[in-house]
């Protein structure tokens, strides 16, 4: 039987040549207000996922997401706005995409097409069963994604997968399967626009998610974070004030002179 991509069915609009700008912008917005809701669905699929990830970090394991082309692209995000956001190690969060470090910025041809080269890029990194791995790919097809799982599963890693087709072969790789179908892309087979969009919007769920259960966020806050650019000292700065009821000149004494995060700033006057 052949697996049907509903990613690359056609648009449900026709002649976007003869669009005015207006009318073009109004469209995708209107497609892209659909995906919100294809997330919502999968939500049940991606609290497993989550709480399998937990479980292994809590227990001293690590994160990788494996892609290639946009997904690649988006899980080398996710992973990289963890330390700064968080305070974690760079190398909690780790993301591989197929051709490696020159494929976030141009494509590197027929790197995706390679089965075997994903787990070879994960054992770089010494990946081991005390991790989970979670394979992105919108159309759930790419072989090196679905390759770094195969391989993973035979070591006993934990896997999950991303994508955005139903049934998808990647599916069928991961312990932890999430299939968020957002349908045609206004710009057929473009999985750039809504399937990236439903991609940034999991992955943002599962790594913010992760993140509190591991304890690096209280109440509603980043109190963790890198104070590594003026606007997140000031954002430190004004967290510790509340906190402490403290002035200005204090709050910056405590948070850059003496203790250097916000939580520990906040746990040394309590």
């Amino acid at each position: 039987m052949t697996f049907i991509k509903v990613t690359e069915q056609p648009s449900h609009y026709r002649h976007l040549e003869q669009m005015t700008v207006r009318e073009a912008l109004t469209r995708i917005n209107e497609e892209d207000q659909t995906v919100p809701g294809a997330v919502a669905k999968a939500i049940p699929e991606i609290t497993a996922l989550t709480s399998a990830i937990a479980d292994k970090m809590l227990a001293g394991g690590r994160l990788f997401y494996v892609g290639a082309g946009t997904s690649g692209r988006l899980g080398i995000l996710d992973a990289s706005e963890c330390p700064p956001t968080f305070g974690v190690p760079p190398g909690l969060v780790v993301g591989l995409i197929a051709g490696g470090d020159n494929a976030i910025r141009r494509a590197v041809e027929k790197a995706e097409d390679d089965l075997d080269q994903g787990w070879l890029d994960l054992q770089q990194h010494q990946v081991s069963d005390k991790d989970v791995v979670v394979g992105i790919a919108a159309s759930g097809t790419t072989p090196y994604v679905i390759g770094a799982l195969r391989a993973c599963r035979e070591q006993g890693i934990i896997t999950g997968s991303i994508c955005c087709n139903p049934g998808a072969p990647l599916s069928a790789e991961a312990d932890f399967p999430v299939e968020v179908v957002v349908g045609p892309e206004f710009v057929t087979g473009s999985t750039r626009m809504k399937s990236g969009t439903a991609q940034k919007l999991v992955l943002n769920m599962i790594s913010t998610t992760v993140m509190i259960q591991l304890g690096r966020v209280e109440d509603n806050r980043m109190v963790n974070m890198q104070l590594s650019n003026d606007k997140l000292v000031d954002r430190g700065v004004r967290m510790v004030m509340e906190q402490l009821q403290l002035t200005d000149y204090e709050a910056a004494k405590a948070l850059l002179l003496e203790f250097g995060s916000v939580k520990k700033a906040v746990e040394s006057r309590k």
